[in-house]
Formats: C-alpha cells, structure tokens, sequence
C-alpha cells in the first residue's frame, strides 16, 4: 500500500517525523536485514521439531480421578493447568486454575452469573464432568515455528503433544523461547 504522507493522517497511518527516523535508524533490523547474532533465528531454529524440545515427564489427571484428587494435585505441584487422559492414554481435555476457582467457590458466585455448564461441574464428581474438552494439540513432528504459531493463534502457553491419540508430550512459550535463545548461544 502506497501511503501519500499529506493524506496518511486522512487514512489513519502516522507520517514518520525526523525525530522518529532517527530513533528508528538505532533500533535492531528484522528479517533477511539481520545481520549474524541478531535477533534472526530462521536458519538455526528452522529443523527443529517440538520432539526435541518437548517435556516428557508430565503430572496427569486421569477421567476417573475424584475432584479431591485434582484439588491435591493443584495444592501439591505449581502448575496452571493438568492434561486429562482416559484409561488408554489418550488425550481427553484439560483442567486450569479458573475452574478450580469456579469449583472451590462456586456458592459465592451471583445467581445471574451461574451458567449451565457451572451448574455441571459443580455436580461433578470426577475430573472428566470439569474438564474442559478440546484441547489444542500436536504431533511430535510439528515444527517450532508451527507451535509457536500455533500458541500465539490461539492465546495459549502451551500445547500438548499426542501421537497416534496418545499424550507424549507438553511444549510451553517458554520451551521455545529457551530454545531459540540457546540457539542463539545467550543462555
């Protein structure tokens, strides 16, 4: 797009003062400007799988798990939020803090506030009537890049990694955001 600066404020677009090409002059270059050791990361982060970033070793709840279980688990470890797996393995939903809250306080939530789906949990005994069904997941091979992607589409800090329905894997922001650093040799 052509941008006139007499008609850019008309189109709303800002005309850059002096000022303003002076400050942006000192400011890193992105893409194919970045010169090496800067904040371009396509050629060392472009191979890499989440399989080689992902954590392995993951709390899980189980569908059956009682809601005093969950409640421990919360108490117990400092994670957001819990992956739910059936008795296969296999990936079923997720449990967070916000439902948690929801559970733990749920009489002092107004009347008019109550919707259907409180109305279930709160009858739920198990983890499987609470959880939130639908998780966002990947394969092992998905790339860094399409993670990453894939958090920021969704406004997510992490996505489960399943393979053959199976959950094998959790990769977070920070996950890749160590990654590219270490790649960029400023761990």
């Amino acid at each position: 797009m052509l941008i006139i600066p007499e008609r850019a404020e008309d189109v709303g677009h800002k005309v850059m003062s002096e000022k303003d090409k002076v400050k942006e002059a000192h400011l890193p270059k992105t893409g194919s400007e970045c010169d090496e050791g800067s904040l371009k990361i396509t050629d060392n982060c472009s191979g890499v799988s989440i399989n080689d970033i992902m954590t392995t070793d993951i709390v899980i709840v189980v569908e059956e798990d009682s809601i005093e279980d969950v409640f421990e688990l919360f108490k117990k470890y400092n994670f957001h939020i819990y992956p739910v797996v059936n008795s296969e393995g296999a990936l079923t939903g997720l449990i967070d803090q916000d439902i948690i809250l929801e559970m733990l306080l749920f009489d002092r939530i107004p009347r008019d506030k109550h919707t259907h789906l409180t109305a279930v949990r709160s009858l739920s005994e198990n983890a499987k009537g609470i959880m939130t069904h639908h998780p966002v997941t990947i394969v092992p091979e998905t790339t860094l890049y399409d993670a990453a992607d894939l958090m920021m589409k969704h406004h997510i800090n992490r996505v489960y990694v399943v393979d053959k329905e199976k959950l094998v894997g959790v990769v977070s922001k920070r996950d890749i955001i160590n990654e590219v650093y270490r790649r960029r040799g400023l761990n």
